[in-house]
């Protein structure tokens, strides 16, 4: 039987993935050999100080959007929120994050080629990357959006930095995340974090339980017939 193919969008600040990054570890564990997950970016904080400008202005703020997020966490006690996220580390963008997780993509699939897609989800360097930025945001309070930053997630994950900065600088990580960008338009994704699965027959988006997730897949799984519309 196939890998059923799941595309999985984001926004590396986007508070519901990460919480939602137990459901793709559960998920990943479940269903190993049986699914197959690309990773693609979409654009919700592409200028965060507009974002909070435009639609918390009347609602405190950057403040406000702390508050907001420290709302979310309660909810699920198995992540830790930074009580100063947002007050004073204030990522300019997503998109720099974005771009520095697409250099780190390449220089996997140049080392790895196909056999890149063979390794489970959550060891693969970019998906460890993504993880190791979104605890650094969330959980530590730290600007993702810096440089700095990001080269200090480099040197965790022991990559060369000359390395990384040379896909940034060729213009290739920009080229990868704007095909994600323009992916996102055309898949109709509506936020983050989004799940496409089923040739864009089935998505899932926001804040979705595992067992919904468990579902769809399950019933791909046992009808994998791209003639016959899923029931699911």
């Amino acid at each position: 039987m196939s890998e059923i193919a799941i595309s999985y969008y984001s926004d590396i600040l986007c508070v519901w993935a990460y919480v939602g990054q137990r459901r793709i570890e559960k998920l990943s564990g479940e269903f190993s050999g049986r699914i197959s997950i690309s990773t693609h970016y979409c654009s919700v904080f592409p200028d965060v100080d507009a974002k909070i400008r435009n639609n918390w202005k009347s609602r405190g703020g950057y403040g406000g959007f702390n508050r907001h997020t420290m709302e979310v966490a309660e909810k699920f006690p198995h992540v830790r929120i930074n009580p100063r996220l947002w007050l004073d580390a204030r990522p300019l963008t997503s998109a720099s994050a974005h771009v520095f997780l697409k250099a780190i993509e390449i220089i996997e699939n140049e080392r790895h080629g196909p056999s890149m897609r063979e390794q489970p989800y959550l060891e693969r360097l970019s998906s460890r990357a993504a993880w190791a930025l979104r605890l650094a945001f969330f959980s530590d309070g730290r600007d993702i959006s810096s440089w700095e930053v990001q080269m200090d997630i480099a040197g965790q994950l022991e990559l060369d930095a000359a390395l990384v900065e040379e896909k940034i600088h060729n213009s290739q990580a920009i080229t990868l995340l704007a095909a994600d960008y323009d992916m996102a338009q055309k898949n109709n994704v509506e936020g983050s974090p989004t799940f496409i699965m089923n040739e864009g027959r089935q998505r899932l988006f926001g804040n979705v339980g595992y067992r919904l997730l468990q579902a769809n897949v399950s019933e791909l799984l046992h009808n994998p017939s791209a003639r016959e519309a899923s029931w699911c």
